[in-house]
């Protein structure tokens, strides 16, 4: 309970309501709400501009998430999708594979598959992508020696699941929607 707590500047009734109002705006306009929630020196870093894509551009992102994939605005629109869900771990597991795939000595393959490991693979990782034991495992195997395919099939297996069911929720959102109009 907040007795005793009269000299601080919000009661906690005020606090919930911020909280409550906060939360409503990520939850409506996750961009916009970006500013009320991180602080300047924490909010990620606006994607490169990308040229609003045409309704029928858009549309072809219906049947294909490599499409959607390989527009950046169509990348940032559903990575802000997603965000707005709290799901947004597997896109960024599959953008950090890509990512992995440009690296260039054994000590760099090494270094980003470790970090890849402890942020998306391992039990309990702070992003841990949902992905089944026989692909874990596979994984897990693969980055004994890491190259740069150590983890080609749980990519795949995240590209599925990403295909079959955030694309087809992003597709009805109203973000989607706006776009194809």
């Amino acid at each position: 309970m907040c007795k005793g707590l009269a000299a601080l500047p919000h009661s906690c009734l005020e606090r919930a309501k911020e909280i409550k109002t906060k939360l409503g705006a990520l939850l409506q306009k996750p961009d916009a709400a970006v500013d009320l929630i991180v602080p300047d020196n924490e909010k990620p870093e606006k994607p490169a501009k990308a040229r609003k894509p045409s309704p029928e551009e858009a549309l072809q992102w219906r049947d294909s998430l490599d499409k959607l994939l390989q527009n950046n605005y169509g990348l940032a629109s559903f990575k802000s999708f997603l965000k707005s869900e709290f799901s947004e771990e597997n896109l960024e597991f599959w953008m950090a594979c890509e990512d992995f795939k440009k690296a260039r000595s054994p000590d760099e393959v090494a270094e980003k598959a470790k970090k890849i490991y402890e942020e998306f693979i391992q039990t309990e990782a702070p992003k841990e992508v949902n992905i089944d034991h026989f692909t874990k495992d596979v994984t897990v195997k693969n980055l004994v020696e890491p190259s740069l395919s150590s983890f080609d099939v749980a990519q795949k297996r995240v590209h599925a699941l990403m295909e079959k069911d955030s694309l087809p929720r992003f597709v009805r959102s109203e973000l989607y929607q706006e776009l194809i109009k």
